[in-house]
């Protein structure tokens, strides 16, 4: 990240502007930094200038107690008004739901896109599971267990067991674990988990809701429900695509919606 501003509430943020055209700013999910979202970013650059960030307590960017969702739509405030002022949020997984709190908020955005917002009503059992996760999660972090943390979280995903040892053995773990104590903020910003129907009722820019064909089908009908309660919003499936979506099949859907 090349470059840095301030939030209100003073903490820095690294971000980074990749290609030229329309802005839009790219938000990461749990477990990730402004980097995981580079290959898209990347992706859209011959047509849009794409944002790259490290949300607050992550890689280059700061951090300041106590957290509040509202201070990371501040953030967004701070890095819109960074770049000129104008701009297209998008978001992905948790980040998702970010990009549609800051866009009920009222923040200065001409249109929001998202990619598989988890909204946890609608996998059977979802709610219970989301009470649980968000217990034990936050008992880990605060005895200090982040790799604990990070394994709940894996697990969460589905990522099988054999496969959670294995991550915990390669040279990734020590960066997971320094990011692990954001994964209280992603869960802050889930809320409940349950779809916040009042809240996007709210949003008065166009949304573009995508989800993949290939991702288990609770996950489609979340995000159908999304496009259905944001009064101007619109549902795509990428055929073949699961929540780890290839920027080179997003991007060109991206782009389209940004530009306009």
């Amino acid at each position: 990240m090349d470059k840095k501003t301030t939030s209100r509430d003073g903490t820095s943020l690294a971000y980074q502007v990749i290609g030229q055209g329309p802005t839009v700013i790219l938000v990461s999910g749990a477990m990730s930094t402004g980097g995981t979202m580079a290959p898209l970013a990347h992706r859209l650059a011959d047509r849009c200038a794409a944002v790259v960030y490290d949300r607050r307590g992550r890689g280059g960017s700061g951090d300041t107690a106590p957290y509040a969702v509202a201070r990371e739509v501040e953030d967004l405030a701070a890095l819109i008004d960074a770049v000129g002022g104008d701009a297209v949020l998008f978001g992905v997984s948790s980040g998702a739901a970010l990009v549609l709190e800051a866009a009920a908020s009222g923040l200065p955005v001409r249109r929001a896109a998202v990619y598989e917002v988890p909204y946890a009503d609608f996998l059977a059992g979802g709610a219970e599971r989301e009470a649980a996760y968000k217990e034990t999660l936050r008992t880990a972090l605060a005895e200090g267990r982040r790799g604990d943390a990070v394994e709940l979280f894996l697990r969460l995903t589905g990522l099988g067991e054999e496969m959670i040892r294995g991550a915990r053995q390669s040279p990734m773990w020590a960066g997971m674990e320094a990011v692990a104590p954001s994964l209280a903020y992603d869960d802050t910003v889930m809320g409940d988990g349950l779809l916040p129907r009042e809240r996007l009722a709210a949003v008065s820019v166009p949304v573009l809701v995508v989800a993949g064909g290939a991702s288990p089908e609770w996950m489609r009908a979340a995000n159908r429900a999304v496009a259905d309660a944001a009064p101007q919003g619109e549902y795509r499936v990428l055929e073949g695509q699961t929540h780890m979506v290839e920027p080179d099949v997003l991007g060109p859907v991206l782009a389209e919606f940004v530009i306009g």
